[in-house]
């Protein structure tokens, strides 16, 4: 054989087995995902958790190596929009995670739409017909969170109840969630104040509260925000129960309250209370994987539900990725739209929050199986029987 001939066969045998990788290749190349929260500003008690979260997260879905890229927006739209038209632009994600508080995570969700890139956002929010497309929320939806809220109420003898809530979308969902669920259950609201979420006082909105004589009330805020109406309150001589929706569930909520927040009850996601779950419960072993991660490295007792929902999101990619990954390439459209059918396919998705299963019409997908309502007893969170 020649040496020309000899070359030949080299240069034919390294053409082939580069046909015979290059399927392999394609199915390996890198997802990136786009992250934009709220790790500053008023809504830092639920960014920072996610922040902190990320380096628990997978450095592979299906094989594939992910590229992640972690944004602040301060609690701001306008800056998550930023973000998220960034990640979309610049950094050609395949997946967009974020933010932190509903105004934000809308945001972030009409970017998502726009581009058709699946989202999943890590605060409840209105998922409108224009979003539903591409959008799924990780934390539990209003009308399940405040069923067992209103229904302990009513248990609890309560007839009038009075709300203070943030003046933008959060305390809006309160208030129609209360007019479609909590006056069927025989619930009247005698007062309802609102203030900003910047707010540093809520006095004067605590006095009009107390005047109204309510048998309880109420706080549809979030993060460090729902403290100060919880202080007011008991500093103004209310006596009787309040109330706090699942954004309120951080230790930063009872640091900040202090003796004020003793009895408070709140509705919940179960990685809060992990450890007491049923062994045939699907929630248990992602809950309990990621309060060891979580509280090996920050301490006990530092596990928030808002950490919780960017893991979950992996949770839930380490199901639809791999089958995306057999229907196209990261990095194009053909992979963003397999992950979004791949996230109405799969059933029974495991996470630390819930378990998930997403249709066309419900983007929350989870079920009872995704709450608790606990209480503040001696400076700690505990489950209510």
């Amino acid at each position: 054989m020649t040496k020309l001939t000899r070359r030949a066969g080299l240069i034919g045998a390294t053409l082939l087995a580069a046909t015979a990788l290059t399927p392999a290749l394609a199915q390996t190349a890198d997802i990136t995902v786009g992250v934009t929260i709220s790790s500053t500003g008023s809504a830092a008690a639920l960014g920072v958790p996610q922040k902190n979260s990320v380096e628990f997260l997978p450095k592979e879905l299906g094989g594939a190596k992910v590229n992640l890229i972690v944004l602040d927006d301060g609690g701001d739209p306008t800056a998550a929009t930023t973000n998220a038209r960034r990640l979309v632009t610049e950094n050609k994600v395949d997946v967009l995670i974020g933010s932190s508080i509903t105004p934000t995570g809308i945001a972030v969700s009409n970017v998502a739409a726009e581009a058709g890139v699946p989202h999943f956002s890590l605060a409840p929010m209105p998922v409108t017909p224009e979003r539903a497309k591409w959008t799924v929320v990780m934390p539990q939806p209003v009308p399940l969170m405040a069923k067992v809220i209103f229904n302990h109420m009513k248990n609890s003898g309560a007839k009038t109840v009075g709300m203070i809530g943030f003046s933008d979308s959060w305390g809006d969902l309160w208030a129609k969630e209360f007019e479609a669920n909590g006056k069927p259950l025989g619930l009247s609201m005698v007062a309802d104040e609102r203030f900003a979420r910047a707010d540093t006082s809520v006095a004067g909105q605590a006095l009009k509260l107390v005047a109204a004589k309510p048998d309880v009330v109420l706080v549809a805020a979030s993060g460090t925000g729902a403290a100060l109406p919880q202080i007011a309150l008991r500093e103004r001589g209310f006596t009787g129960k309040i109330y706090q929706t699942h954004g309120a569930v951080s230790k930063d909520f009872i640091r900040i309250a202090g003796k004020s927040a003793e009895g408070a009850l709140l509705a919940s996601g179960p990685v809060i209370a992990a450890e007491g779950l049923p062994d045939s419960s699907l929630v248990k072993k992602p809950a309990m994987a990621y309060v060891t991660a979580y509280e090996g490295k920050y301490g006990k007792d530092t596990r928030t539900q808002f950490g919780a929902h960017i893991f979950d999101a992996f949770e839930i990619l380490k199901r639809v990725t791999p089958p995306a990954l057999k229907e196209a390439k990261p990095g194009t459209p053909e992979f963003r739209e397999a992950i979004r059918k791949a996230l109405l396919s799969e059933k029974e998705m495991a996470a630390s929050q819930g378990v998930y299963n997403f249709t066309e019409t419900d983007r929350y997908g989870v079920d009872d199986r995704a709450r608790v309502l606990i209480t503040v007893k001696d400076g700690a969170f505990v489950v209510v029987p």
